[in-house]
């Protein structure tokens, strides 16, 4: 299972969620996100693979952050084009959809077989990071081929939930907003209490 902790942005706060052994660390670049990276960290991740998250960027500007992050891979929360993602190759694209019935997954039918990995969240007043719960039953309409990770409001009491769910394309999760002392800023107890105590 696949942990991607999002929405770093501190030195010392990137250094100790990269030692707890996750695996993706996400970066947003969006302006309007409390989270928001607007200049290059003193310290980026070198045993997790970094994920830059976008929303509707001019396309160059994404190549940039791209180039001067090294990203291993982009995430798209806009209305991205396709002939948008495929011109972000050779990057791992991960899109990302806000989710609330089994009616708003018909918009992924667009990207399958442009990107690597869907990532469902929920559809709240912000384009991500809401911090709000979805019902994961809906996602069992969803059967096409691209592995998906969950997201939603995933906080520290949601690891059995976690555990219970079941589809055959979830391969992971993300975590944000409920694990942190203030934006941009993780607990790292509690996502060490989520990610190794088993309840």
């Amino acid at each position: 299972m696949i942990v991607k902790v999002c929405g770093m942005r501190e030195p010392d706060n990137i250094r100790a969620v990269e030692q707890l052994g996750i695996d993706w660390m996400g970066f947003i670049f969006w302006p309007g996100s409390s989270r928001y990276v607007a200049r290059r960290p003193a310290y980026l991740p070198i045993r997790c693979r970094r994920v830059g998250v976008f929303v509707d960027a001019p396309l160059a500007d994404v190549l940039q952050r791209a180039e001067e992050y090294a990203l291993d891979f982009i995430q798209l929360h806009g209305h991205e084009s396709a002939e948008y993602v495929r011109q972000l190759r050779p990057y791992g694209i991960i899109k990302a959809f806000n989710i609330a019935s089994t009616d708003d997954l018909a918009q992924v039918a667009a990207y399958e077989g442009l990107v690597d990995y869907f990532l469902f969240d929920t559809k709240g007043r912000s384009v991500g990071g809401n911090g709000e719960k979805f019902d994961w039953t809906v996602l069992s309409a969803y059967n096409g081929p691209t592995p998906f990770l969950l997201s939603g409001g995933i906080g520290p009491d949601d690891a059995a939930r976690v555990r219970q769910f079941r589809h055959p394309r979830c391969v992971g999760i993300d975590l944000n907003s409920r694990f942190e002392l203030s934006p941009g800023l993780k607990d790292i107890e509690k996502l060490k209490r989520f990610l190794y105590e088993q309840d």
